[in-house]
């Protein structure tokens, strides 16, 4: 079994759409014109197409819209909320810089906000879940914002900034790694207080509660070689980090030699990133695996 793609292409997508985005309403670059519409179509086309997808993996997505209404509680409302108020005002601020030739800086600081905002809601949403200890961190909305900043400072080819961003995101992802794979055994959890048989000594599975699959399982219960995850984890860190770093450090004379450079930073990147996403979905470790003696 296998993560949904539609949450993996979701949060690489909205992350790096709302990374540039950010960047966009502080005026890095500080583009008008033609060039400011290229900007700004790529990075609503990452962000609105990430938010598209995320709502195929809800079983009733003519039912969307509710969510808007339980934002006092719930952290996917509020996500929807940050990213229809991040997309309005950067909306806004596009169209002074690409038809007027006008920069509404203020626009643009609440846009930029807001747009980090929703990658932060975004990032809540796992990390508020108790019952996946490996996402109940505070080192998920790090890594979530990390990487949307990273991403972000790459697209808008801001090399100065992305190299530091990098290697902040480079050192979040391997603390993440490390706190995450003693998450689950730090936590407390096993087979006994799953089933609420350990006050009566050690417990062990005899059979599966049933034998075909559920909801839970599909959804939750994901089962990742320790070899292969380890490959995966280092293919992700160099795609994602290790290249684009080099990339973009590489002193070139030729402005197209640059740009190229540039886009294979930014190609390599997203690639790793959704690597590291298959990862976080894959390695998730809900404890309901215990009971099923999955774990």
């Amino acid at each position: 079994m296998h993560p949904a793609p539609s949450v993996i292409i979701f949060t690489t997508l909205s992350g790096l759409g709302f990374g540039l985005l950010f960047f966009l309403g502080l005026g890095m670059p500080e583009v008008t014109g033609w060039v400011a519409f290229v900007f700004f179509l790529i990075a609503y086309g990452l962000a609105v197409s990430g938010l598209l997808a995320s709502t195929f993996h809800l079983g009733h997505p003519e039912r969307a819209w509710k969510a808007f209404t339980q934002w006092r509680s719930s952290w996917l409302s509020r996500e929807g909320w940050c990213a229809v108020i991040a997309l309005v005002l950067m909306g806004l601020f596009a169209i002074g810089s690409v038809f007027l030739g006008e920069r509404w800086s203020l626009l643009g600081w609440l846009g930029a906000l807001f747009s980090l905002a929703t990658v932060f809601t975004t990032s809540m949403i796992y990390t508020q879940l108790k019952t996946i200890p490996r996402w109940n961190m505070k080192l998920t909305p790090a890594m979530f914002l990390s990487f949307s900043l990273a991403g972000g400072a790459l697209m808008a080819g801001q090399t100065s900034v992305a190299l530091p961003l990098l290697l902040i995101a480079a050192l979040v992802q391997i603390l993440y790694w490390r706190q995450g794979d003693k998450a689950l055994s730090s936590s407390g959890t096993d087979l006994g207080t799953a089933t609420g048989l350990g006050q009566r000594g050690s417990v062990r599975a005899f059979e599966p509660p049933h034998t075909g699959t559920n909801y839970l399982l599909r959804e939750f219960v994901h089962v990742v070689g320790r070899k292969h995850a380890e490959k995966l984890r280092i293919i992700s860190f160099l795609l994602a980090f290790a290249l684009p770093v080099v990339f973009i450090a590489i002193p070139l004379e030729g402005l197209a030699l640059k740009h190229l450079l540039a886009l294979l930073a930014v190609v390599s990147h997203l690639a790793g990133v959704a690597a590291s996403r298959w990862l976080f979905f894959a390695q998730a470790e809900h404890v309901v695996g215990l009971y099923y003696g999955k774990r």
